[in-house]
């Protein structure tokens, strides 16, 4: 791969099966879903996002 011009790089990410992790997760999301502007934020969301390429 190297020498195709790409490095190896490492990146640490959550480990969703610990449930600390889930719990906070689950803890910023319901913060978030409060925040004054959420529904127009989401509005935005749908219309900006492609939702066809998932399928």
């Amino acid at each position: 791969m190297r020498a195709q011009g790409l490095r190896l790089v490492q990146h640490w990410v959550p480990d969703l099966r610990d449930p600390k992790v889930l719990a906070e997760i689950r803890r910023e999301a319901a913060l978030m879903a409060q925040h004054p502007e959420d529904e127009i934020i989401n509005d935005w969301i749908e219309v900006v996002y492609d939702w066809d390429s998932w399928k």
